[in-house]
């Protein structure tokens, strides 16, 4: 049954970002290691970084468990169990818990990124994960990830309104099946202590946006660098259509980066027509979600500040 995502739509923006030990680990082992990346998460200031969200009036917030490098800004106890790796990479303070905290009083829900994989670049974590990185169904794998996630998901509850899962490209291998693990088991550890959580699976970028499965509350909608005004005619064929809230029955959601690429840069874009796209798509009843960069303290640039505050 899909979430209401009534909020979600009245929220109508928000702003997400890519909270990482360092951008290179992307594309290779990290050279973080356990004690570097426990500073880092130590040194964010979530006081001062939700009232930079108030100060832009932004209604939601997305920020990164994880994902390449093995490094995690909230503890896991299954995970470390499995992994093995001492010290963890996983830090010791709940980054999730303290920024709740921060931004409830203010009215600002808080969303989570994760990717559906292993991290890529721990070969440690990929084995002790049991992961076939590619097109494989990976059911020990899928296993040991959904216990994974569903201990987060117990310990926050309602302190997390959604999340966004990235990678979810190999799903006729990996969730279209009958059996678990398949995409309702997905769902489930995610929304185990949050039925009311709304989810995303994302498929890559598609133009024009999709829902990639019956378990999307809303679109994923990655996009890179073009700003869609307009929904498919039908069954993935043109011609476009106009933007419509529901898109299969997800909330219509896109998912853009500010910067030169997501949680980098300066700006690309005019104030007016960031601002204008996002009004448009606000008049169809569709949510947009800006990623900028941000600093190992929590802290938003001030010319991307500026560019926000033109949307509040």
């Amino acid at each position: 049954m899909t979430a209401c995502t009534d909020w979600f739509r009245d929220a109508k923006w928000g702003v997400f970002t890519h909270y990482l030990d360092s951008p290179a680990s992307h594309s290779k082992p990290s050279p973080t290691d356990a004690d570097t990346w426990n500073r880092r998460v130590d040194s964010f200031d979530v006081k001062a970084f939700a009232g930079q969200l108030e100060s832009v009036g932004a209604r939601y917030y997305f920020i990164t468990l994880g994902q390449n490098s093995g490094h995690y800004c909230a503890p896991n106890s299954t995970y470390d169990s499995i992994v093995g790796r001492h010290p963890s990479l996983c830090s010791k303070r709940d980054l999730i818990l303290d920024l709740h905290a921060a931004l409830a009083p203010k009215g600002i829900r808080l969303m989570a990124y994760l990717s559906n994989s292993a991290p890529q670049q721990d070969a440690l974590a990929v084995e002790r994960l049991e992961q076939k990185l590619g097109n494989y169904r990976n059911v020990e794998f899928q296993r040991k990830w959904e216990a994974v996630i569903r201990e987060w998901s117990l310990r926050w509850g309602s302190k997390v309104s959604g999340y966004w899962i990235d990678g979810c490209y190999h799903a006729d291998a990996m969730y279209r099946h009958v059996e678990a693990p398949n995409w309702g088991s997905f769902a489930g550890a995610l929304k185990a202590g949050n039925p009311d959580s709304i989810v995303a699976f994302n498929p890559g970028v598609k133009i024009p946006v999709i829902r990639h499965c019956e378990y999307d509350d809303y679109t994923a909608g990655e996009l890179t660098g073009d700003l869609p005004l307009g929904t498919c005619g039908g069954e993935g064929k043109w011609p476009y259509g106009p933007i419509q809230r529901f898109v299969d029955g997800a909330q219509y959601h896109v998912l853009n980066f500010l910067g030169d690429w997501w949680g980098q840069g300066e700006p690309r874009f005019p104030d007016e027509l960031v601002a204008g796209y996002t009004r448009y798509i606000n008049l169809q009843e569709g949510v947009v979600t800006w990623d900028v960069p941000i600093s190992g303290e929590g802290r938003l640039p001030e010319a991307f500040l500026s560019q926000l505050g033109k949307l509040g």
